[in-house]
């Protein structure tokens, strides 16, 4: 007999608790409903959950809005297999940070912005995780044991570079998927900031691209005096070039000055305009962006000694020459251009060097 899986929905309004419920019964779970701590903890007690949806704000006395994160305190230490997602009239960037990282969130969803279809799928990619960790004891698994009967999650690509994609409007989001899929990415979309924020805390990602603003603003409304911080686009440049992941921009602000900016601030790898975008070009940027990442991987696996070598070796100098140069033996040099060879997965001379020119 097959395991009924458990929601549990926080939340003190009435109306979101039944469009929450109906989402989440929709996608064949069974529903436990609170509306404060006391209420969450008692089900949480009784029961295990595999997603649990909070309200951060469970009482109008509650200004600070900290409701929401003892539930998810408690969740984390009653049922550390749950996957909680936060969901908000009252989000902050800080607070978003502080419900992913300080509190393990799965991620974090305006109210205002709310849509239906985006928390689905957010749902679907909790239920097809694996656990956080592992059972006490492991129950045995059937092969053909079935998800519950309305939870047909979409079929994932098994492969080996993810993109995450950024992007508030349903088309654009969309058309980069797809482009990115065809050209071999397992592709993860997001709409909102803490969505994005929460995919690139637990997913290993190769790529990204961002629209500047999650809220619409396009070259009209834009304000050049505006605060990097009040658009969340620029929040997560911030955080994929800590991360040093690869991150083209493609955006409805085309203020010359500002993308100039975005360039030499953010370290961005492209920067296209919406209003000139073209799948071609699209594709082409892709390719190089992500050929030219993959030679600075590479090359960052050679140990000083070998990079020596390998420049001596993009200048042209055989193998006498780089060993009077770097003052070593010439079978030493032969050592050190094998072990090259192999980091680099080449088999000549001129592939190396094609590899530390970026060709």
């Amino acid at each position: 007999m097959n395991q009924i899986m458990r929601a549990l929905v926080v939340e003190d309004d009435h109306s979101w608790q039944q469009i929450i419920s109906e989402i989440l019964r929709d996608c064949g779970l069974e529903v436990d409903l609170a509306t404060n701590l006391d209420d969450a903890t008692l089900a949480l007690k009784s029961n295990t959950h595999r997603v649990a949806v909070i309200d951060l704000s469970l009482s109008p006395n509650d200004h600070n809005n900290i409701d929401g994160l003892r539930v998810l305190d408690t969740v984390r230490k009653l049922d550390p297999n749950c996957r909680a997602i936060l969901l908000t009239g009252f989000a902050t960037v800080e607070l978003a940070v502080t419900a992913l990282t300080d509190y393990g969130a799965f991620t974090f969803l305006r109210k205002e912005s709310f849509h239906r279809s985006q928390f689905r799928d957010i749902v679907y990619r909790i239920l097809v995780s694996p656990p956080l960790q592992a059972p006490p004891v492991p129950a045995p698994v059937s092969s053909t044991s079935p998800l519950p009967q309305k939870f047909q999650p979409p079929v994932t690509k098994l492969q080996s570079e993810k993109a995450l994609v950024v992007e508030d409007d349903a088309g654009w989001r969309s058309i980069i998927e797809e482009l990115l899929n065809d050209i071999g990415f397992q592709v993860l979309t997001c709409a909102s900031f803490g969505d994005a924020l929460g995919s690139l805390r637990r997913e290993k990602v190769s790529l990204a691209v961002i629209d500047l603003s999650l809220q619409g603003i396009n070259n009209i409304m834009w304000d050049k005096n505006s605060q990097d911080a009040e658009l969340e686009g620029y929040q997560l440049l911030t955080t994929t070039q800590s991360k040093n992941i690869p991150t083209i921009v493609v955006s409805g602000i085309t203020e010359t000055d500002e993308i100039q900016r975005v360039y030499s601030q953010y370290q961005v790898s492209a920067y296209i305009e919406k209003q000139a975008f073209d799948r071609a070009t699209f594709r082409r940027i892709i390719e190089e962006t992500r050929k030219t990442h993959q030679s600075f991987s590479e090359l960052s696996t050679l140990t000083d000694r070998e990079r020596e070598v390998l420049e001596l070796l993009a200048q042209g100098l055989t193998n006498k020459e780089i060993a009077e140069k770097l003052v070593i033996t010439t079978n030493t040099v032969k050592r050190h251009l094998k072990a090259i060879f192999e980091k680099l997965d080449v088999h000549t001379r001129s592939a190396a060097t094609a590899k530390i020119a970026g060709k």
